[in-house]
């Protein structure tokens, strides 16, 4: 996996259909067929969907996800406020 073409972005804090806050996560890079997309989902740190990943490379996103989760809880915080954004 190059991470120097991988972009990922992240929502707010939303609620799911079970009114759990999450976060949503993407990681998207350009592949030889077009872009690549893995979306994860925090505080879960799972992959839920994907296409043009491989299974090690899934792996490592979780990975990143779960050593990252409370740095990505904090950013999506941020933006959930927009009274913080002043």
């Amino acid at each position: 996996m190059s991470d120097s073409d991988m972009t990922m972005t992240y929502s707010a804090i939303v609620r799911d259909k079970d009114n759990k806050k999450v976060v949503h996560v993407e990681f998207k890079r350009n592949g030889k067929d077009g872009p690549q997309i893995a979306k994860g989902l925090l505080p879960d740190c799972t992959i839920i969907s994907h296409n043009g990943y491989s299974t090690e490379e899934i792996a490592s996103l979780e990975e990143y996800l779960r050593g990252n989760l409370d740095f990505l809880m904090e950013k999506a915080k941020v933006i959930s406020n927009p009274l913080k954004w002043l």
